[in-house]
């Protein structure tokens, strides 16, 4: 090749390789949405989920936050036009609060539950295993045959830790949609034992200190804790007022002895998160909603605060340690 050709082919090259690296597309970056409140250790276990199947947040997929504050229309009119201004694409929403405002808000657009409570008899879903409609994702309620069963294993733990255990204190927010289903089966499991059951209701966090002194006075002997977002909000405040008053305290999430708690027992709610995950993911490479069963928990762990235990005086047995899986020291 002589020199002309040769300056011919370089600036030719030149030239068209720019065109070249125009006519790729960019990646695409798809865009989903939260609603409902996330603690900064649930944030981490959702990107996690996320990350291990191939979505970097901030890379090739967009996480909006979407506030809902209420449930006024005007706020749900709100929460819709976000979701179109913000072109979201897959919903995922926490609790139950959560879920009716999405599903107020859209009917078209897939919604994954992340822990919903009786998706069913909410009306959120036709049935576990054909959901039909926008929405589907994971639920907190274990099969109907075992509510009964994990509300005694709870008991039964405290009693381990607490022996002699006859009064329990079951500490609940009202305002929480399943709270009554949750309340039901804790007090029926009690009553089989043999203990006295005295449910307290707290709707703020001013009334707390109220709630303990009501325990101490009908003489509680421990605290049952039920879920729910608020319940959540002051696992931390529960678990002070619970050693100032000698009271041992079991959660249902693992948040409450590292909290100062003593003990707790259900499902994980990061593995939730894990799995809600896994929705997202088929949804946004082409999946139906209604063609994906809901999932019931099926990871579920015992957590004891040691520390916490010391500070009531009480001495859990090496059995029960050596089956939690942790122990905080």
């Amino acid at each position: 090749m002589d020199r002309r050709a040769f300056l011919a082919t370089l600036t030719s090259g030149l030239l068209t390789a720019p065109l070249a690296a125009e006519a790729q597309s960019p990646p695409t970056v798809r865009t989903i949405g939260v609603v409902g409140g996330v603690p900064p250790e649930h944030v981490e276990a959702r990107k996690e989920g996320l990350r291990r199947l191939g979505w970097v947040e901030g890379q090739n997929i967009v996480v909006e936050q979407l506030k809902i504050g209420d449930r006024s229309d005007a706020r749900l009119q709100e929460l819709a036009r976000d979701i179109v201004r913000l072109k979201i694409e897959v919903i995922m929403a926490t609790t139950n609060w959560s879920i009716d405002a999405a599903k107020a808000a859209t009917t078209t657009i897939p919604i994954v539950m992340v822990y919903a409570d009786d998706p069913v008899s909410q009306g959120y879903v036709a049935s576990l295993a054909r959901p039909g409609g926008n929405i589907t994702g994971g639920t907190y309620t274990v099969a109907p045959e075992t509510p009964g069963e994990i509300r005694g294993k709870e008991i039964d733990l405290l009693v381990e830790c607490r022996p002699g255990l006859t009064q329990l204190a079951v500490l609940m927010d009202p305002t929480f949609p399943s709270y009554r289903t949750y309340w039901l089966s804790v007090e029926a499991s009690a009553r089989s034992r043999g203990m006295a059951v005295q449910a307290v209701e707290v709707r703020q966090t001013g009334e707390l200190a109220g709630a303990f002194a009501r325990m101490v006075k009908d003489r509680a002997q421990a605290v049952r804790i039920l879920g729910g977002p608020f319940m959540y909000s002051v696992k931390g405040q529960v678990a002070e007022l619970a050693v100032r008053h000698r009271l041992p305290t079991a959660y249902p999430w693992r948040a409450g002895p590292e909290a100062g708690g003593l003990l707790s027992y259900g499902p994980s709610l990061a593995a939730m998160w894990y799995r809600t995950a896994v929705y997202v993911d088929k949804i946004l490479k082409g999946a139906k909603p209604a063609d994906l069963p809901v999932e019931q928990p099926t990871t579920f762990e015992l957590v004891i605060n040691l520390k916490t235990a010391k500070a009531l005086g009480l001495t859990i047995p090496p059995s029960l340690l050596q089956r939690a899986d942790q122990v905080i020291e």
